[in-house]
């Protein structure tokens, strides 16, 4: 008899995990408490109490092919960075195509979940619902939480002394849909993470003035790189990885500081992380514009409130504010879990791999998509979910339970020393997205050899080297592999170009080999790989 596995949640997670669960032989069942599938991605124009939700103008910080479930395209016609409707309708034919949809039971609430009375023999867990007031309990042998990480609000009101006595108007970004109401307001946006960076520079078009105020600075950078490419599919390769992971330390920071820096001078615009950080990032395009016309204006963390001013860090103080909207963002929970979980899920960096609670005598409960990347989250939490199966079927074995631990806490101690100086990142961390991919791909057995592939495929092994990171890469062997995995990698930078080319105009032969893009992008940067260890290495730059 198949293992029965609750799903919670019916995203971007769900969807995948049901989908995992298929291809492994489980039996799943998921809940959603609203009443359709898309999680974070589904608009409501009337915010619901936790429930994620999406302003309205929202598009995605990384294009479709880095985005895209590892055997399941995006339509070729589809733009590359993505409006939130697009994203849903790519969902909603991800879930007809597998069959998901009868596996979702939609308006059903999970009030609880508990361990069964014998879950040291059985690792099973009891699961309580409700729909239409109607209360039932189901026994499953496995759990898969993907109920998302923007639901409930952080709004740190006391840490800004003299907010409750402000009088104007405040809000969380989560309440955010877009400019109406603000038009000829003074605007202060609380924030400057990718939903601050955005409402400020829409705010910006109609408002009287829009303050971004930033504790810690963030990097900006754009969807557009070389040649109008998008940037992460440019950036994100593995090539780029290994360029990055022989230089040192001080380095490779250095030569970050100056690429993200050549688009503006971060500095001049009062943007500039703490410490030169890297992992303080955004994606935007028009907030640099709008800093530079005066649109927005860049301030320090906000001391204190008066009635109708706000007073700033640096001493400076503005008047007349007539709306906060607080872009600070959200915190983790999982109130339905038992008591003896809310510890060990209270961080990410408390979980094995940021999945598996490690204290459990049996590891039959993951935690899927609760993980921050440098790069598209759908590829990961899929990637998460074929593990997680794999391991609920007996196909993969975890560690004992005090290895678990020990490399967890030993996680968290380095965790601790590399962003202690850091706020914004205390407690927190953002993962290379190609490491973590492969650690959890070595897991499964899917992860791409890349010297078996020069040698027995040398124009695929050029584009998993030199091309972007795409989730394709993880279905070329292994468990889970699909017979196109190889065609759909070749061709990805078609896929690409394809919504671009809406006005053809032939000035060129037509050049999309591998060969081609080795040219444009390997030979570039192994140049500039070799002429940053001269010049970053030298003593003048060191010193």
């Amino acid at each position: 008899m198949a293992q029965k596995v609750a799903i919670i949640g019916a995203g971007v997670s769900g969807l995948a995990s049901i989908k995992c669960c298929l291809d492994e032989g489980l039996e799943p069942t998921c809940f959603e408490r609203s009443d359709d599938i898309g999680g974070l991605w589904r608009f409501r124009e009337i915010p619901e109490e936790g429930r994620s939700n999406v302003y309205k103008s929202v598009i995605t910080n990384t294009s479709k092919e880095m985005s895209s479930f590892s055997d399941f395209p995006f339509p070729e016609v589809c733009p590359n960075f993505l409006h939130h409707s697009v994203l849903l309708e790519y969902l909603r034919l991800y879930a007809e195509h597998f069959q998901l949809l009868d596996y979702i039971h939609l308006k059903t609430t999970v009030c609880s979940v508990q361990k069964h009375p014998d879950f040291t023999a059985t690792g099973q867990w009891v699961v309580y619902t409700e729909k239409d007031g109607q209360r039932k309990s189901a026994i499953f042998d496995a759990i898969m939480v993907c109920s998302g990480l923007y639901a409930e609000r952080n709004l740190p009101l006391d840490s800004f002394p003299g907010i409750k006595k402000f009088k104007g108007r405040y809000l969380h970004s989560w309440e955010y849909k877009d400019p109406r109401g603000l038009e000829g307001k003074r605007v202060l946006v609380l924030g400057v993470g990718n939903s601050g960076g955005d409402i400020a520079a829409e705010v910006s078009r109609t408002a009287a003035k829009v303050f971004l105020s930033t504790r810690s600075g963030t990097w900006v950078l754009s969807r557009i790189s070389n040649a109008g490419w998008p940037f992460d599919m440019v950036f994100t390769s593995r090539f780029m990885n290994s360029i990055q992971k022989l230089l040192p330390a001080g380095t490779t920071k250095k030569m970050r500081t100056s690429i993200f820096n050549r688009w503006f001078n971060h500095e001049n615009y009062g943007l500039i992380p703490l410490e030169s950080s890297w992992t303080l990032l955004i994606v935007n395009d028009e907030l640099p514009s709008c800093i530079l016309c005066g649109a927005v204006v860049v301030k320090t963390n906000v001391k204190e409130f008066t009635e109708t001013s706000a007073i700033f860090e640096d001493g400076t103080v503005e008047k007349d504010i007539d709306v906060v909207i607080f872009a600070t963002g959200y915190t983790t929970s999982f109130p339905f879990l038992e008591e003896s979980l809310h510890s060990a899920c209270k961080s990410n960096v408390s979980l094995y791999k940021k999945i598996f609670p490690p204290h459990l005598e049996k590891q039959t409960l993951a935690i899927i998509g609760f993980v921050a990347v440098t790069g598209s989250l759908m590829p990961a939490v899929e990637l998460q979910a074929r593990w997680v199966t794999r391991v609920f079927n007996g196909s993969c074995k975890l560690p004992t339970m005090s290895q678990m631990m020990t490399e967890v806490a030993k996680h968290k101690e380095d965790l601790h020393k590399r962003f202690r100086s850091i706020p914004r990142h205390k407690g927190k961390e953002r993962i290379s997205f190609i490491e973590y991919m492969d650690e959890i791909a070595t897991c499964i057995g899917v992860k791409p050899s890349l010297p078996l592939l020069f040698l027995t495929d040398p124009k695929l092994g050029l584009e998993v080297f030199f091309g972007p990171c795409t989730s394709y890469q993880f279905r070329l062997t292994g468990p889970g592999k699909w017979e196109k995995a190889r065609s759909t990698i070749l061709t990805q930078w078609d896929r690409a170009l394809k919504p671009l080319k809406t006005r053809v105009v032939d000035v060129s032969p037509k050049r999309t080999s591998v060969s081609c893009w080795v040219i444009v992008f390997g030979i570039p940067a192994f140049l500039g790989f070799i002429w940053l260890v001269f010049k970053y290495s030298s003593p003048s730059w060191l010193s």
